[in-house]
């Protein structure tokens, strides 16, 4: 049943002059460079219900009385003629996933939320074509609709019976045109169901403003296009979108939307002496203890300041931490509260992640009219956000190495199918991984029990353990808050079907609550980022520097390990720098200092530190040995050179003796020949006999 058109350019400019006039005079005074009108729904609801039920059931007509409206507004010579009606904010029996969308949707009003999945570059469309016609030269327009050109079929010269036309791009008329894919989000999704997609077409300003891994709402009129060629077409259809509005749902912190009521809210919240303790008491408050661990993520969610020299140097402000710790102790249960608290958070897990997927990878489809265009990986989709990528140490090692390059200059460098790009990676990763032997020992050097290269470890700002040990008072506090964390959800589960159960929650919800609500925490963090550019006090930098100097002093006695290097002077500067913004403080001053020093401290003591020694010694990282470890592998090298330096072989039992020698047990010397061998610097001629590798 067709519904009647109650619609006109009156109806429409009655509502325009009683509920936007100042939205109406305000974009007179920007137009053309800003060529909008934002309508909510409801307003038009509220105005008149059936002008309402008939923009969602008759856009087209609607929408076109609505544009007519809009140009009887005007402002000297400057008249709204190519300006459009944006309606946002449609019921929720009109908001749809991909694969909700029926027949009966077609034509119609809907809004469908998605994460952004491709993007094409923006390109002139044309709507109106200028011809000319061959046999008498006369020039008109005709409008056009579709992505195929549509030529006249005679010449609108009444004299004139011409058939043959030139198209002249000149004199036509343009507009912007982009074409998305948008893809259902994975927490929608039930068990086993693949995200559908759909494809969006986007005219004029709405072209260019969004990004691969925005989460959209878009607000559009459901078209049909036919599958198949020209000479076959297909009876099945396909469904796309043509758009009407955009908003973006996921932004990254720097373009979170904050009225002057927030900011003062943020203003208000950030004089409370005790706000560095209620941020980090806001971070997963289900997960008992880790408070070290959730004051680093803090810090990281705040993020140092990202500076360009004037030599044309880059310095990240992102601060990366990696986890490592025994199964069970909630790792992954941190890095999917922290995606769900940043905007453009991405989680991936080691084994089912690809370098590709990682990064970008080429591909050709239909979509970018058959050309090879690029699809953003998870680093990219998460710039200006936080990427958590769980379970690192199960990651093949060619797709681990693509997060080299990704952490340190936060670039992402494709050399594909002809294409060469570099895209943009700026954000923070935060990581977890188990040890190789299933739990953390902690008398051997933690580059030795990850499955991670040291060059990638080093690239870590902080890196934590965390292990499983019985401890009667921390147990009994834990078993207490998980125990009450799963009271307190199952009155809420039952609450849904028996209201009664509400008056319960009172008080068994302070556990899991968090100080700071997760919606003003993530507002704080965007404001504090936005607009907090703090500047070192001298006190400030003096200490940072006498500690850094001081530890470096360690390593000045001859044969003494190398403590720390410049790498972790750049850490300190930037989870200072962190800890200020915390506060909302343009200073970094002593107290931001010292509570770097500590952290950073306490990350070194649990990965630096040489078990056998004491002392640090960051080739432990960088280089995956201890210094003690390589001069005793050189020890025995020389042994073996020693022993055979007449021709021969050198026995274990000789090598062993010798060893002994200079204080390293027989055990150490087996684990160090393994180790040799395996590296390919020596080689067995015989059982038991040894030999270097020339």
């Amino acid at each position: 049943m067709v519904s009647t058109i109650v619609s006109s350019p009156t109806r429409w400019l009655h509502f325009l002059e009683e509920y936007y006039q100042k939205e109406i005079d305000e974009l007179l005074v920007e137009y053309p460079k800003k060529k909008s009108l934002w309508i909510r729904y409801c307003d038009v609801e509220f105005f008149d219900t059936e002008l309402a039920e008939e923009l969602l059931d008759s856009p087209d007509d609607s929408l076109e009385n609505a544009k007519q409206a809009l140009k009887e507004f005007h402002y000297g010579e400057i008249s709204l003629d190519d300006a459009h009606l944006r309606i946002v904010g449609l019921p929720k029996l009109r908001s749809f996933m991909v694969r909700d969308l029926r027949s009966e949707h077609i034509n119609k009003l809907v809004a469908v939320e998605g994460l952004v999945r491709k993007a094409t570059e923006v390109r002139p469309k044309v709507t109106k074509a200028l011809f000319r016609c061959t046999k008498c030269g006369h020039e008109f327009f005709v409008e056009q609709e579709g992505n195929e050109l549509k030529e006249p079929e005679k010449c609108r010269n009444e004299e004139c019976d011409g058939k043959r036309f030139i198209f002249l791009p000149k004199g036509s008329k343009f507009t912007n045109a982009q074409k998305l894919r948008i893809q259902e989000a994975p927490e929608e999704l039930r068990g086993g169901e693949q995200p559908q997609t759909i494809d969006v077409e986007l005219e004029d300003d709405l072209a260019g403003i969004v990004n691969p891994g925005d989460r959209i709402v878009i607000v559009g009129i459901l078209r049909i296009r036919p599958r198949g060629s020209q000479q076959r077409r297909s009876i099945f259809y396909d469904l796309a979108l043509e758009g009407v509005s955009i908003e973006v749902r996921e932004q990254e912190f720097e373009e979170l939307e904050m009225s002057e009521e927030d900011i003062q809210q943020i203003k208000e919240l950030a004089k409370n002496p005790d706000i560095d303790k209620m941020i980090v008491g806001s971070i997963a408050p289900s997960i008992y203890g880790y408070d070290d661990i959730k004051e680093a993520i803090a810090l990281q969610l705040f993020s140092g300041i990202p500076k360009h020299l004037p030599d044309g140097t880059y310095i990240r402000g992102d601060i990366h931490i990696l986890l490592v710790g025994d199964p069970g102790i909630a790792k992954s249960q941190l890095l999917r509260y922290v995606k769900q608290l940043a905007p453009r958070g991405i989680y991936t897990s080691g084994k089912s992640t690809t370098s590709a997927g990682l990064t970008a990878t080429a591909v050709k489809d239909e979509f970018g009219d058959g050309r090879w265009t690029l699809e953003a990986g998870a680093l990219v989709m998460a710039d200006k956000g936080i990427a958590a990528v769980d379970e690192l140490d199960k990651m093949d090692a060619e797709d681990r190495s693509a997060l080299h390059e990704a952490m340190e200059q936060q670039t992402i460098s494709v050399a594909k199918a002809g294409i060469l790009a570099t895209l943009k990676s700026r954000c923070a990763l935060l990581g977890a991984a188990n040890p190789k032997f299933g739990r953390f020992d902690p008398y051997s050097p933690v580059a030795e029990q990850i499955n991670m290269p040291p060059a990638l470890l080093s690239r870590f700002d902080l890196i934590f353990v965390m292990q499983d040990y019985p401890d009667v008072e921390k147990d009994s506090k834990l078993s207490s808050h998980i125990l009450t964390s799963h009271y307190a959800g199952e009155l809420i589960e039952r609450s849904k079907i028996d209201p009664s159960v509400r008056e319960n929650l009172e008080g068994v919800l302070d556990i899991i609550k968090p100080e700071i609500p997760p919606e003003l925490l993530r507002k704080y963090i965007a404001y504090s980022r936005r607009t907090i550019f703090p500047v070192m006090e001298k006190e400030a930098i003096e200490l940072l520097k006498e500690f850094y100097v001081g530890l470096r002093a360690e390593g000045r006695d001859e044969g003494a390990p190398i403590p720390v290097t410049a790498r972790q002077l750049e850490a300190l500067v930037r989870i200072a720098e962190a800890s200020a913004r915390m506060r909302l403080s343009d200073k970094i001053t002593v107290e931001d200092a010292r509570r770097t020093i500590k952290i950073v401290e306490r990350s070194l003591n649990q990965v630096a530190k040489d078990p056998e020694t004491g002392r640090l010694d960051v080739d432990i990282l960088t280089v995956g040995q201890s210094k003690t470890q390589r001069d005793r592998v050189k020890i025995v090298i020389d042994i073996i050179k020693e022993l055979t330096s007449e021709g021969g072989m050198a026995s274990e039992k000789d090598i062993s003796a010798e060893a002994q020698k200079h204080g390293i047990d027989e055990d150490r010397v087996k684990e160090i020949l393994r180790k040799l061998r395996e590296e390919g610097m020596i080689y067995m001629p015989t059982y038991g006999n040894y030999r270097l590798a020339t």
